[in-house]
């Protein structure tokens, strides 16, 4: 994965916009890792191709970024985006990672169903 460019992640969110996608968005803050402190209190989400079409799309901030998909009714939203790619499979791919380069957030978005 390559470090943001603003101009050319939403270069592909536009190409993306206003076809029929799978949306993957995953957010975690140690869930998985929560019992080694008791004191820290995990949380996160999940969803997996859900089957979507966005009108527009916006990148904003100046790193992490903000990403937001302008659906017909109401917005998917994904905060703290430090990198992106778009694979082999045309699939675009977005992750943040935090100061220790742990995976915080990802959001991804295809043509095709994730497996």
């Amino acid at each position: 994965m390559e470090l943001v460019v603003k101009e050319q992640v939403q270069k592909e969110l536009d190409h993306l916009a206003n076809k029929d996608v799978y949306i993957h968005l995953e957010t975690t803050n140690g869930a998985y890792a929560s019992h080694f402190d008791e004191t820290f209190f995990s949380s996160g989400a999940y969803i997996r191709n859900a089957y979507l079409k966005y009108e527009h799309s916006k990148i904003a901030g100046d790193g992490p970024y903000r990403i937001g998909l302008k659906t017909t009714i109401g917005w998917v939203y994904a905060e703290g985006i430090t990198h992106f790619e778009v694979d082999n499979q045309n699939r675009l791919l977005l992750a943040g990672h935090d100061f220790n380069g742990k995976l915080a957030v990802t959001l991804e978005i295809s043509e095709t169903p994730f497996e």
